[in-house]
């Protein structure tokens, strides 16, 4: 029988990662950016999503219609390619601005997913993340359900630069989709499209470290936020001018 990985803490930071991971996170502020050759890998394994979910999500019950429990892993984990899917945890985002996780799967993988639900906006949102970014996901949402909404990247900046809150000091991957109105029907649960951001967290790096653009370029990847700790590339095919 397969061993199942225990779900992250949803109100701390979980413990174990920089003894599962070690070397994996950044030293205090100063730390180097990834080589440009890990780089160049996260983009040659391109797939890596992650973007803002909207606030206001509201309680979903587990069985409404067809949006079953199965229905709800099954969009989840397909944002993920293929290799990862089955050994995905998965939560589905509940209350007020979807702060809390409600499990609905408890994988043995390395990825995380979070869903979004809003039936009423047509609208629904599948965000997948390596699991060696949950320290730095976990403090958002800790530090939002205290109200800090407004200050999270500053107090996580900080944390990072004084080596308080792990983040990793390689490439590490999220994965995102979202189909919205017109893309799914809630009555059926059918999907007819859902778009996909991929994302590289490349903590530090700059456009000088990754030869990157750091406007947004039309079906190209660009970096954004660099010289922080969440410097990220950003991919989106087709992407609007400005959008992302």
């Amino acid at each position: 029988m397969t061993r199942k990985r225990a779900l992250p803490s949803l109100t701390t930071l979980p413990g174990g990662f920089r003894s599962r991971f070690p070397g994996a996170f950044l030293a205090p502020f100063g730390a180097p950016s990834p080589p440009p050759s890990l780089v160049v890998l996260g983009l040659i394994l391109v797939g890596f999503g992650a973007g803002a979910i909207s606030p206001g999500v509201q309680p979903l019950a587990a069985q409404q219609g067809p949006l079953t429990d199965e229905w709800q892993i099954r969009f989840a984990s397909e944002t993920l390619p293929a290799e990862f899917q089955e050994g995905a945890s998965v939560f589905l985002r509940e209350g007020e601005e979807g702060l809390e996780l409600r499990p609905l799967r408890s994988g043995d993988g390395a990825f995380i997913c979070l869903l979004t639900l809003e039936p009423e906006e047509e609208r629904a949102h599948s965000a997948c993340y390596h699991e060696s970014l949950e320290p730095f996901m976990a403090r958002g949402r800790e530090l939002r359900r205290e109200g800090m909404g407004d200050r999270v990247q500053e107090i996580r900046n900080r944390e990072i630069e004084e080596g308080r809150l792990g983040m990793p000091s390689v490439p590490a991957s999220m994965y995102q989709r979202t189909a919205s109105s017109g893309g799914w029907n809630p009555a059926t649960g059918e999907v007819t499209s859902a778009p996909s951001l991929f994302v590289i967290y490349v903590p530090f790096a700059t456009a000088e470290s990754t030869g990157l653009s750091t406007r947004p370029t039309r079906g190209s990847p660009w970096l954004m936020d660099p010289g922080t700790p969440r410097a990220h590339i950003m991919f989106q095919p087709d992407m609007t001018p400005g959008g992302g």
